[in-house]
Parts: structure tokens; sequence; C-alpha cells
């Protein structure tokens, strides 16, 4: 990702005027220019769409957008809450009425996206593996921390074999996998920015020779070097944190796929959980009680 603009400041003397004002402006403003398309850009330095077009392909992308989403991921990974929350002013709008509509659209064109971006097979690979695994480690700290809460919630109800690593420090979550084995799978969720901890502990998981899933946003973040099987979502940003949209339907296409797999014994474990749900009175009973 910084690879981007160190391409551009050692490419800087072959450029033409025009794309030299394109250059200028995204090393200094890469956070808004990450957002523009090719036509707002060149109508920003005052050079043609096409000129950024062949900018954007002489620093080796086949697509502007495939140069945009590399200066988005810059944004993402490397700026401040504040700084996000500055760019995001910019591209959500300023009434409520703005906000709503542009980030639920957004979360649409997410899930669409991750429709493309997700590998089908890989996918069905590390179903397999977690349906076969020995015991099931969920690891995912802040922001993640609510998909890794989910994804072991209803993991528990399917498999007897869960290990939540729901901890608020390090050494915590290293109490919780010390004793991961081989024929483990540790699950670790994670989206920029990256957290530190999981990297720490998904390599200590590598050591034990546990097999890794990563759920994480491409093949370049640090949590899918370390993995297996990488099931990837796209997470855009909203505001200082990060859409999990997405991500959120991937684990619920996981938590779909292993209950399928385990659809027998699934059914069983739901015929008694339907029993102490009633006896406990866990849900509200319908009333059909006129309004």
């Amino acid at each position: 990702m910084k690879q981007v603009i160190q391409n551009i400041l050692d490419n800087y003397n072959t450029f033409s005027k025009g794309q030299k004002k394109i250059a200028d402006y995204v090393v200094n403003r890469f956070d808004k220019a990450a957002f523009m398309t090719a036509a707002k850009l060149g109508e920003k330095v005052g050079v043609s769409e096409s000129t950024v077009v062949r900018f954007a392909s002489e620093l080796g992308f086949s697509k502007y957008s495939k140069f945009q989403t590399a200066l988005q991921e810059i944004v993402r990974t490397k700026l401040t809450s504040v700084q996000r929350i500055e760019v995001a002013n910019d591209r959500i709008g300023d009434t409520e009425k703005e906000i709503v509509t542009n980030v639920l659209n957004r979360d649409i064109q997410m899930i669409k996206s991750t429709l493309d971006l997700i590998d089908r097979d890989e996918f069905a690979s590390a179903v397999d593996a977690i349906v076969n695994a020995n015991k099931i480690y969920i690891l995912g700290v802040r922001s993640s921390s609510s998909l890794a809460n989910f994804l072991a919630f209803n993991f528990n109800l399917v498999f007897d074999n869960v290990v939540f690593a729901n901890s608020a420090s390090g050494s915590e979550i290293f109490e919780s996998i010390f004793r991961i084995q081989p024929d483990d799978v540790c699950i670790g969720i994670s989206f920029p920015r990256y957290s530190a901890r999981i990297i720490k502990a998904l390599n200590y998981v590598n050591k034990r020779g546990a097999k890794i899933v990563a759920i994480t946003d491409n093949d370049d973040s640090p949590v899918s070097q370390l993995a297996q099987y990488k099931l990837l979502a796209c997470s855009d940003m909203v505001s200082f944190v990060d859409s999990l949209v997405a991500p959120l339907s991937v684990i619920n296409a996981l938590i779909a796929a292993c209950t399928f797999k385990k659809k027998d014994s699934v059914m069983s474990n739901f015929e008694q959980f339907e029993a102490i749900w009633k006896e406990s009175q866990t849900y509200q009973e319908n009333t059909n009680s006129e309004q």
C-alpha cells in the first residue's frame, strides 16, 4: 500500500507536466484523492480524465479503479480516527437524510463486491476444516469482537467444542489459546485498522501447527498472510470505523454452511434447546391479543 506513494515518488521525473500535477495532489492529499473519480481528480488538478487514467496505467494499474482501491487501503490502514472522520465528512453528506441514504447504499455495494471477491472453493474448504476440527477457537478484538461474539454464540448452538477468546488484553488471549493443537482450527477476525493482538496470537497458533481461517478484507492483510484459508469481505470506511455489514454476511453464510454439514446433530440440539427455552420462558410467547 505504501508502495503506491513510493512508486509515484520514484517515477516523478518521468511524468509529463500534467501527470506531475496529479502526482503532487495524490502524494499530499491521498486521503481526498482516494475517493475521487478519474474525472473529479482531473478537474481538481486541471487535467483531463484521460490523463488521470493514463497516469494510473503508467503506475502499473490495469484500471483506474484499482489505483483508487490502493489509495483507499492507505486511508483505511494508516489514518488516525480523527483523520478518518474528516475524510468521511466529504463522502457521506452533512444532513441526516444524506447520511442514512449514502451509508446504506455503501453497505449494499460492499455486499455486492464481496460476492465477487470471496472464493467459493476456499469457503468450502474452510467449512470442512471447521467441521472436522477437534476444537474451534474464535479470535476477534476491538471492533471485530462483535463479529467474533456473534459467530461464537451461534457456533455454540451447533458445536460442543468452541473456545471463544473473549479478552481485553493480549495476555488473556494467550491464556485462552495456549492449549491449541495441530488438529484444531482457529478463526481469526480482523479488519483495518488491524489489531496487533490478533496478529501476535495467530503467530502463536501457527507455531503450534493449528490451521487458521482468516476473516478479513484482502489477500495482503496481515491476517491473510498467516492463514491457510481466507474468507474475504469488503469493509468500507464510514466514519472513524469501517462498515462490517459484508463481513457479518460472510459469517452468516459460514454459520449456515456449517449447520448444513451437521444438520442431523443440530436438529437434535435444537429440539432440546426449544424445550429448555420454553421451560425457562426465554422468549416472549405470542398472546394474539387485540391491539
